[in-house]
Parts: structure tokens; C-alpha cells; sequence
């Protein structure tokens, strides 16, 4: 009985010993083979940190010409002859509706955001749209710029 605990004992921890040394060297190979990717790493780290680039101004003023260039794109990209109801026209197809917006972002350096893609449904609706002045300032600043009560200030260092 002796020996059958005895061979039991060794039988359970013979496996476990060669397993525990074959671990070992695995470990110990691959140990040394990431060594050099944490080095790869650190090296990536100590290159200098890019700055954020500066916010784009969003402010927008209309053209005062801003019907003649929007007829214009259309000539181009519908054809030259054009109906005489010409802002009712559909963009449905989506290549035009592109083809439109682009033209127009390029030449008024506004575009329409992704939020309102889906509202442009003619060419009204994108002449609605460019119509607007954007202006690039907060409620704070305008209401700093306004004619406030004098009972009432605005102070910014606090």
C-alpha cells in the first residue's frame, strides 16, 4: 500500500515537475524575446508629443452674391439649362447632393455639417442654409459685447 501511495505521489508530481520546468524555460524564452519590444516602446514614447492644432474659426458671413454662385454650381452640375422654379430642384441623388455641397464648401469655405446632411432636401433647403451667419463666439461674449444693465457685470477672473 506504501507503494501505491509512494507511485501515486510521484506519478501526480512527475508531470507537474517536468510541466513546472518546461514552463520555466518557456517563460524564460519568452521573456527575453519581448524585452526588446517594451525597449520598441519606450523609444516610441520619448519621440516629442504633438500639440492639438488651434480650433478652425466657424464664423460664416453670406456673400451678398450668394443666389448667383449657387445658381452657378447648379448650371455646372445639373446642366446649363435650368428650370425657372430651379430652387425646388430634388437632391435625391446622392452623387448631385455631393457634388453641390462640395462645390459650395470650396467656394464659401462653410459646409454643411453632417447633422443637417439629411435635412437637404432641395436646393432651397441648402440655400436656407448658407443664408445663415455663423458667428464664432459664446453667450458670454455676446452678452459682454451687449449694453448691459448697470446693475449688472460680467466679470471673467474669478
Amino acid at each position: 500500500m506504501a507503494a501505491l501511495c509512494l507511485s501515486g505521489l510521484a506519478g501526480r508530481g512527475w508531470p507537474r515537475m517536468v510541466l513546472g520546468a518546461a514552463s520555466r524555460k518557456f517563460c524564460s524564452r519568452s521573456r527575453k524575446e519581448k524585452e526588446p519590444v517594451v525597449a520598441e516602446i519606450e523609444e516610441m514614447k520619448k519621440e516629442p508629443v504633438l500639440v492639438c492644432p488651434p480650433l478652425r474659426s466657424r464664423t460664416y458671413m453670406p456673400p451678398e452674391d450668394l443666389q448667383s454662385r449657387l445658381e452657378s454650381h447648379i448650371k455646372e452640375i445639373f446642366g446649363s439649362s435650368l428650370p425657372s422654379n430651379w430652387q425646388d430642384i430634388s437632391l435625391e441623388d446622392c452623387r448631385m447632393k455631393f457634388s453641390l455641397l462640395a462645390h459650395l464648401a470650396d467656394d464659401l469655405g462653410h459646409a454643411v455639417p453632417n447633422s443637417r446632411l439629411h435635412q437637404m432636401c432641395s436646393v432651397r433647403d441648402v440655400l436656407d442654409f448658407y443664408k445663415v451667419p455663423v458667428q464664432d463666439r459664446s453667450k458670454f461674449d455676446e452678452l459682454n459685447a451687449s449694453n448691459l444693465p448697470p446693475n449688472l457685470k460680467i466679470t471673467w477672473s474669478y
